[in-house]
């Protein structure tokens, strides 16, 4: 298959529009349907379909897209590479994966400290789930991964190294102006009649183990898709949330946070491949120590 098809493919894909992309890749429109549909013939099944606003993936050009823009950003990698050591750069970037508050500033802040102290150095971040993030150090995508053992927990394997950060305090995100609004603490029966979102399993564990503890049940009657979505839909008056303490720096101006009494906690944790490390990922992990550790206060 020629990779300029698969990055006509994923072009379209984020676009959502085969002119959009002719546009932007300086090509005819007719040049791009067909590369899409040489991809089709290949492959076996559609990729792409009509919607009223453009065209979107089929499930199975979802999937394409995925491990498409996952071999093309390697190819990338791998070409840069390549030149370094043709201008005698040294020719490893550091790759970075988060979970997403953790991306969002503490592991940005670490790299930057890192970055002030040490030779140029490229590198990359990434957010992702924990085990995501696990995965992809075992696969050699990640240099490091700065995960957490909420549930479903970390998965202990004798292929890569733990090192254990520090405890990060759960916080309730609330709109500005909400009642229960202030520094708090509350607890947590005091939201009971309250709808909550979730964006993912081992968030809404925690909120729910957090509940059935105090006797009481968390309606948790909305999903965001992320995040960033699960406090929108806090910003605009839908629900509440259970969110990360490190995530409150990071917050947008429409929402606060309060904090629960007896709140849940999440271990965080860094992973790095026993074998072969980054030159430059132990100095990483001692900036991370530092951010966690400074005062000896948990983070928030």
């Amino acid at each position: 298959m020629e990779l300029t098809a698969w990055r006509t493919f994923v072009t379209v894909c984020r676009l959502g529009s085969l002119s959009a992309a002719a546009a932007e890749l300086n090509h005819s429109q007719s040049a791009i349907s067909r590369q899409i549909a040489g991809l089709e013939r290949q492959l076996g099944v559609p990729l792409m379909e009509r919607h009223a606003r453009g065209v979107r993936p089929t499930p199975a050009g979802e999937v394409f897209r995925h491990h498409a823009l996952t071999a093309l950003n390697e190819v990338d990698r791998a070409v840069r590479a390549v030149r370094d050591v043709r201008d005698g750069v040294p020719s490893r970037p550091l790759t970075v994966g988060a979970t997403p508050s953790l991306a969002a500033g503490i592991v940005p802040a670490a790299i930057r400290r890192l970055l002030e102290t040490a030779a140029p150095l490229r590198w990359s971040l990434s957010p992702g789930l924990s085990p995501e993030l696990h995965a992809r150090v075992l696969a050699g995508s990640l240099d490091v991964a700065v995960v957490t053992d909420a549930p479903p927990g970390l998965h202990h394997d004798p292929r890569v190294d733990h090192r254990f950060l520090g405890m990060d305090e759960m916080v309730v995100v609330l709109p500005v102006g909400h009642p229960q609004a202030g520094p708090g603490p509350v607890r947590i029966q005091e939201l009971a009649d309250q709808t909550w979102v979730e964006d993912n399993d081992g968030s809404a564990a925690l909120l729910r183990q957090q509940a059935a503890r105090a006797g009481v049940t968390a309606r948790i009657d909305l999903a965001a898709a992320d995040l960033p979505s699960k406090v929108a839909l806090v910003a605009t008056g839908h629900a509440i949330a259970l969110i990360p303490g490190v995530l409150t720096c990071a917050l947008r101006t429409d929402v606060t946070t309060v904090a629960l009494v007896d709140a849940p906690t999440r271990g965080i944790y860094t992973i790095t491949p026993r074998h072969d490390p980054h030159p430059s990922a132990a100095p990483l992990l001692d900036q991370l120590a530092t951010a966690f550790g400074l005062g000896g206060r948990r983070p928030r």
